[in-house]
């Protein structure tokens, strides 16, 4: 792997990891909720143990004062991660937060923001949502919240959060800068449910094609898969493409009814069993509305647990077309158990296996062992990204299809059909411009300045048009020539008509939102290009 792509692969690897801790919600509904602190099966002898006495020991004994609390957090931190890499010990603190990402709804203010030049700046304001009530716009900048100044270095994302979400019903002052306006403008939100959408988008993408792009498996995903197929269906698709790549899973149930749409009865999804976990076994119940149309799904190397249910399901079913790059390998359910102080443990109780009988749990020792945590960059660094020929998997975990096609174990869900990375348009200038930022923060600044004639573009065939005619990849070379990056002649050669399309799609969203975005964004895609080819030509199986 080239030295100058290590940067991107670390920070792609670095932000789905977080990802992955999000999305180890994979009990079915019976379990997922927990105990809520009702530990009665604990024996007495638990109860008051070894750990105990240790802390009061130092407690009361030990020379130097000690924060029993603090050192007890610590403790439990890597009491669980010494289990499996993905068990994990949540302090009361984060709970909230962590939960809400697969909830399906929090509650605050309703609005997409950005951090630019030490300023809240709103980028959308959610359809319906409380900010839109009392009259906020995209574009405007939150420099105060309940009569406090909230600018400069001490803003982040995270304090950010922290000031506009809260309990529902619950009012938050704030005042806001807005272009063509000189005075600063003051409203009072009254925080509401906002949705968190899990389905990012849906379209028809070629003829009678339906594409739907997945982020998650959260608790509304289900649902919004049923109102995107019935509008895909609507607008003329009868076979789709579903797209799972970057998807770091979530709830089981969802995965699991989601691909109930696409098979027969009685047929196998996927079955679990633990120690303590009685074998609990999903069967397609035939009544699904895509049992007949061809299907193909994407995966990648960071699509990980309830995706890889979905795709296994699928592939060993033999029910449509995998394809992309080998997923992440996570085959552990986790199921969340509250504590009584307000934390939570997310315990694995149970491995999971595809219809063929496989675990595709990628090998792990010592819980979180470094090899484990790299394996997705050892992936980069030996080629496996970017030739098939690299992927190595062990012939002693094969197994059969329904139909009777060899499928390996141990190390996540191998596609049907292998696509490489696509590294045709990198360049060192690329590479900069992306790990530094500077085509989002152009793309901004640029819709930023120009959001009264954009705003007149509502899809992004006319959006795409005219941007196409307003120089955009000139005025991108100053404004990273302003911060040191400059491109050579065949920087430009190669990686300029890459940088427009990613210019495009982002200028895009942040005028017209996802559904224009991702258009544009996946417009030469070559996983996509293989998904619409194959299904062109019948090669999905019904």
């Amino acid at each position: 792997m080239n030295k100058r792509n290590l940067i991107l692969v670390l920070i792609v690897f670095l932000s789905v990891v977080v990802g992955l801790i999000l999305g180890n919600l994979l009990a079915h509904r019976a379990g997922l909720r927990g105990t809520q602190g009702d530990y009665s099966f604990l024996s007495k002898s638990f109860s008051s143990n070894k750990l105990d006495e240790v802390l009061a020991l130092i407690d009361q004994q030990y020379v130097d004062s000690i924060d029993v609390n603090e050192l007890t957090e610590e403790m439990m931190v890597d009491l669980i991660a010494k289990l499996d890499p993905h068990s994990v010990y949540i302090p009361a603190a984060d709970l909230e937060n962590v939960n809400s990402e697969l909830e399906g709804s929090f509650s605050g203010i309703g609005v997409q923001f950005n951090i630019q030049n030490d300023t809240i700046t709103i980028v959308s304001v959610i359809s319906g949502g409380p900010s839109e009530k009392v009259g906020l716009l995209a574009g405007d900048r939150i420099v105060e919240v309940n009569d406090t100044a909230f600018t400069g270095k001490k803003v982040t994302n995270e304090k950010v959060m922290k000031k506009l979400r809260g309990k529902a019903n619950t009012k938050v002052k704030l005042g806001i800068r807005r272009h063509g306006t000189a005075e600063k403008l003051t409203y009072t939100v009254t925080r509401g449910e906002i949705p968190v959408n899990s389905v990012d988008v849906s379209y028809i993408i070629a003829p009678q094609t339906g594409f739907i792009k997945v982020s998650k498996f959260a608790a509304t995903t289900y649902s919004e898969f049923l109102n995107a197929i019935a509008d895909l269906r609507a607008k003329g698709a009868r076979k789709y493409i579903i797209d799972l790549r970057e998807n770091s899973g979530g709830f089981m149930d969802q995965a699991i009814n989601m691909v109930n749409e696409f098979l027969p009865a009685n047929q196998m999804i996927v079955y679990s069993e633990g120690k303590a976990y009685p074998r609990y076994e999903a069967r397609a119940t035939g009544k699904g509305s895509l049992i007949s149309a061809p299907v193909v799904v994407l995966i990648d190397e960071f699509s990980a647990s309830a995706s890889e249910i979905f795709a296994g399901a699928i592939q060993d079913n033999d029910r449509g077309t995998v394809i992309g790059r080998r997923s992440f390998g996570k085959g552990l359910v986790q199921q969340q158990m509250d504590l009584t102080d307000g934390s939570a443990v997310r315990l694995t109780v149970a491995r999971y296996y595809t219809p063929s009988g496989r675990s595709i749990q990628k090998p792990y020792e010592n819980g979180k062992a470094d090899d484990y945590e790299l394996d997705i960059l050892n992936r980069y660094m030996h080629g496996e990204i970017d030739n098939k020929d690299s992927v190595q998997l062990k012939d002693t975990l094969k197994y059969k299809t329904l139909k009777g096609r060899t499928v390996y174990g141990g190390g996540g869900i191998m596609p049907d059909i292998f696509v490489s990375r696509d590294t045709s348009e990198y360049s060192t200038y690329l590479n900069k411009v992306v790990n530094y930022g500077y085509l989002y923060q152009f793309a901004f600044q640029y819709s930023d300045q120009h959001r009264n004639t954009l705003k007149a573009f509502r899809d992004w065939q006319k959006m795409e048009a005219h941007l196409n005619t307003q120089n955009l990849l000139a005025e991108f070379v100053k404004f990273a020539g302003t911060k040191g990056v400059k491109p050579t002649g065949r920087d430009l050669a190669i990686s300029g008509k890459f940088i427009q399309r990613q210019l495009n799609a982002y200028i895009t969203r942040n005028i017209i939102g996802e559904n224009g975005f991702y258009p544009l964004f996946y417009k030469d895609d070559k996983t996509i290009l293989k998904a619409i080819d194959v299904l062109a030509n019948k090669k999905a199986s019904k």
